[in-house]
């Protein structure tokens, strides 16, 4: 049976053609980089999901697409949401390491980048007292560098400070949101108000958004099977709409740099298990790229986007509520690298804000649990409200001998 986002005759992945022909802008920048995401759950579908990312930055708008594995009763046509968050994270902690060096004339022979993000979900939905977390981060950098032991670290220290990730990590942000139910604005009940109108729903934009003709799409992000089976899966077919859930999530990214500088990063899903995803990533030119595949921003940003949905989509699901359509309006504000960005300063980062938008037959309570629901379960607005460091280890590459 053909899925909602393979019967759209259209690549999963692309860059916009034309955006600002059919209003396609990012807000103005606060930090240095500004996001918007639209993004929309699609009617006929478990928990697949669009989305176009524009940047202030670099003026470019992506359209990306998130599917859910078998543990959400999804068909993995397209990456997990949290998939894209890990994936923005290593990529840009890689555009910050290379920064550096070249800054400091490290010449670096190789590099790789391992990192492991882990999440918990504990509680009962029906209780209300679901709630998802965010656990540190692991991070492993295999180098061969001409500098010293003492002189590497530091390096690397200072590469992932200067990350506008870091911005996210350091402190506690509270995410903002509005919430509109069948055009209607309502009042959030719990979560922390915008304190403005919602931005309205851009529907056209998605049916008239089209590939730029002088853009690659093969390629950009591909499923490569299944994660290999470990110890930590308790996963199994929809075992993530059980009502009462405690369990750990593990996800990996392995990134290494292209001859031509596009990052390659290889993702996998361990618990629960799911499939494993190549992806691409390149800055903009005015970042120092090509623009060849997104950039580590908006795999960042699309990453909230689609987990917040899903758990929307998820505590409708499991409640056996009517929401027939949702979507959302988010932004994000980054800084410039403190490195790439030539800063020099600590990567920062704003609240993110949240516009939500439900269409259903349910009462004004329902659209409120909704909003508060999916704030409380979603992992990645759990990773903005609670600080976090990158546990970083290093792994020095000996130089290879010659032949």
């Amino acid at each position: 049976m053909t899925t909602p986002l393979e019967s759209a005759n259209k690549p999963l992945f692309f860059r916009v053609a034309e955006p600002q022909g059919f209003g396609l802008a990012a807000p103005p920048a606060r930090l240095g980089d500004a996001l918007r995401t639209w993004a929309r759950a699609l009617p006929g579908s478990a928990f697949q999901k669009e989305a176009l990312v524009a940047s202030s930055r670099t003026g470019q708008v992506w359209r990306l697409a998130s599917d859910e594995g078998p543990y959400l009763d999804g068909t993995d046509v397209a990456p997990c949401p949290l998939s894209f968050f890990t994936v923005g994270m290593i990529c840009s902690y890689m555009n910050e390491i290379v920064a550096l060096a070249k800054a400091r004339d490290m010449a670096i022979r190789e590099l790789r980048l391992i990192q492991d993000n882990y999440y918990s979900m504990e509680g009962s939905l029906a209780r209300a007292t679901m709630t998802g977390g965010a656990l540190p981060v692991e991070l492993t950098v295999e180098i061969g560098c001409t500098a010293d032991e003492a002189a590497l670290h530091e390096l690397l220290e200072s590469a992932v400070a200067a990350s506008p990730v870091n911005g996210l990590m350091r402190g506690r942000h509270t995410s903002l949101f509005t919430l509109t139910r069948n055009g209607e604005p309502l009042e959030p009940r719990r979560v922390k108000p915008i304190g403005r109108p919602a931005e309205a729903e851009h529907r056209k934009a998605f049916d008239t958004a089209r590939p730029d003709a002088a853009a690659e799409t093969a390629g950009l992000i591909a499923r490569h099977g299944m994660s290999p089976k470990t110890e930590e899966d308790t996963s199994s077919q929809g075992s993530s709409l059980a009502e009462h859930q405690s369990r750990r999530l593990h996800v990996q990214a392995e990134c290494t740099l292209r001859e031509n500088g596009v990052k390659q990063i290889r993702q996998s899903l361990y618990n629960p298990r799911g499939s494993m995803f190549q992806f691409l990533s390149d800055e903009a030119p005015v970042n120092g790229g090509r623009g060849l595949a997104p950039d580590a921003n908006s795999y960042l940003s699309a990453g909230i986007a689609f987990c917040f949905m899903t758990q929307a989509g998820r505590y409708a699901k499991i409640l056996r509520k009517d929401l027939p359509h949702y979507s959302v309006i988010q932004d994000t504000h980054f800084s410039l690298g403190g490195a790439s960005g030539a800063t020099g300063q600590p990567g920062a980062a704003d609240p993110v804000e949240t516009h939500l938008h439900l269409h259903t037959s349910e009462d004004g309570n329902f659209a409120r649990d909704v909003l508060d629901m999916s704030e409380q379960t979603c992992f990645l607005h759990a990773f903005c409200r609670t600080e976090l460091k990158a546990r970083m280890r290093v792994k020095p590459l000996a130089a290879k001998a010659q032949r």
